[in-house]
């Protein structure tokens, strides 16, 4: 009966349910491997998803962070698999430093992975807290301990920036 609850969720028209959520996924990819590796990435994800959509329950949660939790794996799986060192692409905005932002993205991507990923789905997916802690399986106090540790370890790092 649970099974039959769970594959209902998932509508008929799977394009239309991740559609919303593919920008999303995308910006994920790219933070977590590189531009050039992040369509082969959320193809993985989305494929993944695909197979696995009938484990999706919504009691759970939304979709967006099962799909993001999904993008992640095959994230880290594709730079397993790739070697593929993080490039900072990041565009600076009008009158930013950009010596600091590449120094903040470059310390980011040395955070431990627990802290980087809830860095990355807080911070430059704009997730709320609770989509966070969703998303990484965890409390939500889970996730605020994580962001202030990652920030503490952050502000160590670039000297109080």
């Amino acid at each position: 009966m649970t099974v039959m609850r769970q594959a209902a969720a998932v509508p008929e028209d799977f394009d239309a349910w991740v559609r919303p959520h593919l920008l999303a996924m995308t910006r994920l990819a790219i933070r977590l491997t590189d531009v050039s590796s992040a369509d082969d990435v959320v193809q993985e994800a989305l494929t993944r998803a695909w197979r696995r959509r009938s484990t999706y329950d919504p009691g759970k949660g939304e979709v967006l962070p099962w799909l993001l939790v999904i993008t992640a794996d095959r994230a880290r799986r594709h730079r397993v698999r790739r070697r593929v060192t993080h490039q900072l692409t990041e565009v600076t905005a009008p009158g930013e430093d950009a010596e600091s932002r590449l120094d903040l993205l470059a310390a980011v991507a040395r955070l431990p992975p627990k802290q980087r990923l809830a860095v990355e789905l807080h911070y430059f997916l704009g997730l709320d807290v609770s989509a966070t802690a969703q998303a990484l399986g965890c409390a939500p106090g889970t996730v605020k301990s994580q962001l202030s540790d990652a920030r503490a370890r952050l502000r160590t790092e670039l000297g109080g920036l």
